[in-house]
């Protein structure tokens, strides 16, 4: 009685056992999506950043581009990552036509290498 039990719950558990490997494994893959458009987007909103939140850090708005047109997307507080930094949401302009650049996180930079960083971006124009 007790192993026609298990042979019937065999594929139950089965079917648990890839459930669970499907949710506990983390993505391998990272997404991309380039938007490069022709219209540039609004200047950006002001916006009243609420009182900091400890182990947060806030993520400014940005114009996000939907179907034919911008969207405004409002700021939120991202959880931090220690030893990082928030590089926001933006759009560059690219030859005429408009880039959007996602956020994302970057290691924090030793003061020396920061500061070469950014007299190479000023020689470059950027």
């Amino acid at each position: 009685m007790v192993q026609q039990i298990l042979l019937s719950m065999r594929p139950v558990l089965f079917c648990l056992v890839l459930i669970y490997g499907a949710v506990s494994t983390p993505a391998l893959a990272e997404v991309n999506l380039n938007i490069e458009i022709g219209v540039p987007p609004p200047a950006p909103r002001v916006e009243v950043i609420p009182q900091p939140r400890p182990g947060f850090v806030w993520a400014p708005g940005y114009w996000r581009w939907e179907g034919n047109r911008h969207i405004w997307e409002t700021g939120r507080w991202i959880e931090e990552r220690p030893g990082h930094r928030w590089v926001p949401e933006r759009w560059e302009e690219r030859g005429g036509r408009h880039h959007f650049e996602p956020g994302r996180w970057e290691p924090v930079q030793e003061r020396g290498e920061h500061e070469r960083e950014r007299r190479e971006e000023r020689r470059e124009g950027r």
